[in-house]
């Protein structure tokens, strides 16, 4: 287990009880470097949507954990935030609850796919379609030129909500 997923292992469990108690859901935690600065960061989610009070409640109480704890010795900032309209999916949870969904799906490289009923195929690096499946190497798609498509996942880098405007 690398520092990064024993840090958000350790997180997610001290969030669990504070998650229970409000009746939230943990939709994702992360430990990050960005800009020169380390940010553990909580994602939290509630029905019908989690406010501004709700995220302030879970940082008091996570940041003292936190601080009792101890157990990462670099400075870091502690964000808690809503997972947003375009959540990633990751976890199975969030795979179970988007079947159906329309989703983005960002490739690590192009991926040569079927262009229709001329059988040609594209290369694309990201796509956009219905949820219909997965499994733990694989999701299926709806697509429009396609019926349904299954790809890798050892393929994909990021799959996210779409959001329409």
């Amino acid at each position: 287990m690398t520092k990064r997923e024993e840090y958000e292992k350790r997180s997610e469990e001290l969030l669990e009880p504070i998650m229970e108690e409000n009746q939230f859901e943990l939709v994702d935690v992360e430990y990050v470097k960005e800009a020169g600065n380390w940010y553990l960061r909580a994602y939290v989610d509630k029905e019908g949507g989690i406010t501004l009070d709700d995220c302030e409640l879970v940082n008091r109480a996570w940041s003292d954990l936190m601080d009792r704890e101890d157990f990462i010795p670099e400075a870091y900032i502690l964000e808690v935030s809503s997972p947003g309209l375009g959540r990633q999916l990751k976890k199975e949870k969030d795979f179970k609850r988007s079947i159906g969904e329309k989703v983005d799906v960002k490739f690590y490289a192009g991926q040569k796919l079927p262009a229709g009923k001329n059988g040609k195929e594209i290369l694309v690096k990201e796509i956009t379609g219905i949820l219909k499946g997965y499994t733990a190497e694989t999701i299926t798609l709806e697509i429009d030129f396609a019926e349904e498509l299954e790809l890798p996942r050892s393929a994909i880098s990021t799959i996210k909500l779409a959001i329409d405007f």
